[in-house]
């Protein structure tokens, strides 16, 4: 109960390296959340040391495109920008969702299930000390990105996870009292 008290998401990490086998029992938790029919939705990139330009590339891609007629100069600032945000944490999971069919009611479900694997990742990375914070915009749901993780038509991007050691604050900024989102119902 503590550890979900107290998570807060960390944005603001060093570029020191993470152990893989840290990285291994985040996934590892990932796969314990709970999902309908035990369809297991998610997949998993991990992304570290240069397999960040991964990301990085199709950052630049898509934000190229809102350019008209960019100039050399441009691009490359465009490239470099692009980069430093794929490169914020030392390590970066790209998580997915992977459809079990075109049913709207169980994509709803898939989505809920790879977001509760994604809470289990941001929960262990917690309890570990480290710092994780999930990130999503507009970038995360261009076709673009689909191909820069090889996604089928029945998959997308549900968000990156960037990791690392923690760089700064880490104290858990109070939320509303649930008393003011919550309605009892008892008769």
């Amino acid at each position: 109960m503590e550890s979900i008290r107290t998570r807060k998401s960390i944005g603001k990490v060093k570029p020191d390296p993470i152990d893989k086998e840290q990285i291994e029992v985040l996934l590892e938790l990932a796969t314990r959340a709970p999902n309908h029919h035990h369809t297991e939705p998610w997949r998993f990139n991990v992304m570290m040391g240069g397999g960040r330009r991964h990301l990085g590339e199709a950052y630049t891609d898509i934000a190229l495109e809102k350019l008209e007629h960019p100039s050399e100069e441009q691009k490359e600032a465009v490239a470099h920008a692009q980069q430093a945000k794929a490169e914020r944490a030392p390590v970066v999971i790209a998580v997915a969702v992977s459809f079990r069919s075109e049913d709207e009611i169980e994509q709803k479900e898939d989505r809920a299930a790879t977001h509760a694997a994604i809470q289990n990742i941001l929960l262990g990375a917690h309890g570990m000390g480290l710092g994780a914070i999930w990130r999503t915009g507009a970038p995360a749901y261009h076709p673009r990105m689909k191909q820069a993780f090889g996604l089928g038509e029945n998959e997308e991007i549900a968000g990156f996870i960037y990791i690392g050691k923690p760089d700064g604050d880490t104290q858990f900024k109070p939320r509303k009292p649930f008393s003011e989102v919550t309605k009892w119902l008892e008769s």
